[in-house]
């Protein structure tokens, strides 16, 4: 027998007893598999919700709003008697949420098979969905197999995705020319590639296919970046926010991350955001092989012109680590590396009056705005930074839209 329809339980629930907690579960923040690097605190605690009755393979569900919208993101982990069933699961767990919670926008929801459930850094979800409010009745229709919806992804399994490399685990501290062992460079490449590096350093603009910041003499406009998109808690707020304010900016993905949440990089991509490669597994390219840094780039930049029909012109490597190989190995795929001059260092949950202090400091016109869209501290400080960077007559906008 089929589960009841959406309406009904949105009507039976709205009796059930839920209670929102600002305990979070012991393991680490979802998403966040990096381990803590010197001068790191440790992140902000997110709200959970707790539904009682409680559901099994439910493992947490978190809510976080942006002072416009509250979301909320369930991740499941169920037995593989429970695979089969998983839609079904997904759509009872979207519909009670909105029952608890009467005041959210959307909910998000993450499935993933409880024996390699790794957090977002692992194995991919076995399905994800975006369910914003006005879209429950189309979602309910999926789940039960009534027809399509279009912010839904299922894992067509392993032979279908590029192999599992283990994601990266060093956190981000500036861009530094390196070589290594599988990718030695000949003195000669080595010196080119400084040489340009000196360059686009110091005239700015696009110099041989290395972007650090605008031409030089730029007036009235930066860059606003963010790395390791998309998150199903953080875009949804992030997104909206830019919406709000007028701002566009450039997303860094990740390929795996776009795989999963491809909805989410449509949303940018409608919105006027530009989409642009962070490797497919978010791993340092240096110690890898050529062909492996390759396939890195290639498999991230095809999936995304899949998603967004555009094709992708920026890369920026993780941590900003490179050597001369995987830079030609961007220019050969027809990529501009873009790295950044304004880090506030949100990553490192310096907290909220420190990464204020840190950004006024540091916009200037001309720049490139290094932030990431999972760093809750960000997006304590979004609002205020958008609106400083109106006061200062600086528009944010995509790499892309820098004088180059």
């Amino acid at each position: 027998m089929r589960r009841p329809v959406l309406r009904v339980l949105l009507a039976l629930l709205a009796l059930s007893s839920v209670a929102a907690s600002a305990q979070t579960p012991a393991t680490a923040l979802p998403g966040q598999v990096q381990p803590v690097a010197p001068g790191t605190r440790p992140a902000p605690t997110l709200p959970t919700l707790t539904l009682t009755p409680a559901m099994p393979g439910v493992h947490v569900i978190n809510v976080l709003g942006n002072g416009f919208i509250t979301v909320a993101h369930a991740i499941l982990t169920l037995t593989p008697e429970q695979h089969a069933q998983a839609r079904e699961i997904a759509g009872t767990v979207v519909a009670r949420v909105y029952a608890a919670r009467p005041d959210l926008a959307e909910v998000d929801v993450s499935v993933y098979d409880a024996s390699s459930y790794a957090g977002f850094g692992g194995p991919l979800p076995l399905l994800t969905a975006s369910v914003p409010r006005a879209r429950t009745m189309d979602f309910e229709a999926w789940t039960a197999g009534r027809g399509p919806y279009d912010r839904q992804w299922v894992n067509p399994g392993p032979q279908a995705l590029p192999t599992y490399r283990e994601p990266d685990k060093v956190r981000e501290t500036g861009p530094t020319l390196t070589t290594s062992p599988s990718m030695p460079a000949r003195p000669a490449q080595r010196s080119r590639t400084q040489l340009r590096v000196t360059s686009a350093q110091i005239t700015g603009g696009d110099v041989g296919g290395l972007l650090y910041r605008a031409r030089r003499g730029t007036d009235g406009v930066a860059a606003l970046t963010f790395d390791d998109a998309p998150h199903p808690l953080f875009e949804p707020l992030l997104l909206d926010l830019l919406r709000r304010s007028g701002a566009h900016a450039t997303f860094f993905v990740i390929g795996r991350n776009a795989q999963a949440y491809p909805y989410f990089v449509r949303d940018m991509a409608a919105q006027g955001h530009e989409v642009a490669n962070h490797t497919y597994h978010h791993v340092r390219l240096p110690p890898l092989s050529l062909p492996d840094a390759t396939d890195e780039l290639r498999w991230t930049d095809d999936l995304l012109r899949s998603i967004t029909g555009k094709p992708v012109r920026y890369f920026r490597p993780p941590g900003g680590d490179y050597t001369p190989g995987t830079l030609n190995a961007a220019r050969s795929l027809g990529l501009t590396t873009v790295f950044w001059t304004d880090d506030p260092g949100d990553f490192q949950n310096p907290g909220d009056s420190t990464l204020e202090a840190r950004y006024r400091s540091k916009l200037h016109a001309g720049g490139i705005v290094l932030l990431h869209d999972n760093a809750p501290e960000m997006l304590d400080v979004l609002r205020d930074f958008l609106r400083y960077a109106r006061q200062r007559d600086v528009t944010l906008t995509t790499v892309g839209g820098l004088p180059k």
